[in-house]
């Protein structure tokens, strides 16, 4: 129960840091609407999403899923004050997995390198592995992932009805890829787990 909480608490923070780097390379770039928002923040409250934040990690508890993952509400954005309007938004979508992917390899890196006692190896191994996890769910091009506004950034004009589509019946596409295709996120996160920590993670996961 204590490392599920644990668990609980890394996704969190992992998901709140993920939020903070998006508002902040949007604040960097020349938008401070979530400056102005109060979203530039490690106050959970300012970026709690129901479904995402409580309903989703509870499911997937309930149905004793091997791991665990959600999202927060998306910091406020207006596209229209950035000066590159589509790269700009690029690099904004691409913030949050890229911080998640940043902390885990650090913390992984610290798993090769060092010898840890066992509580912090667990400790460094759970904030790799859900970071990990974070950042390459987050890349799934399905709304409202970042995966989905990198892909509209890449899309040409050709392809509008795609994007339509995709915001549309996105959410729905979302939970059944949950569902049904969570397993090859957890196969790809034991995949860089693996390859930066030299270890295989921990079976509680």
């Amino acid at each position: 129960m204590e490392f599920t909480i644990f668990i609980l608490v890394v996704i969190l923070f992992s998901i709140i840091i993920h939020e903070i780097a998006h508002g902040s390379m949007a604040y960097y770039l020349g938008d401070p609407t979530a400056k102005n928002a109060g979203r530039l923040t490690l106050n959970p409250l300012k970026h709690l999403d129901l479904f995402g934040s409580v309903i989703l990690p509870l499911l997937l508890l309930i149905s004793r899923s091997p791991f665990l993952v959600g999202w927060a509400k998306p910091v406020p954005i207006n596209p229209f004050n950035f000066r590159d309007r589509r790269w700009d938004e690029l690099k904004v979508s691409l913030a949050g997995p890229s911080v998640n992917l940043l902390i885990a390899i650090i913390f992984g890196l610290a798993i090769r390198f060092f010898i840890l006692p066992q509580s912090i190896f667990i400790a460094f191994s759970t904030i790799a592995f859900y970071n990990f996890l974070l950042a390459i769910f987050n890349l799934i091009p399905i709304p409202p992932l970042d995966g989905s506004w990198i892909l509209f950034a890449l899309l040409s004009e050709k392809l509008t009805n795609v994007k339509l589509f995709l915001n549309q019946y996105g959410l729905y596409i979302l939970i059944f890829f949950i569902f049904f295709g969570l397993n090859w996120v957890f196969l790809a996160t034991v995949f860089l787990y693996s390859l930066i920590t030299g270890h295989s993670p921990p079976s509680s996961y």
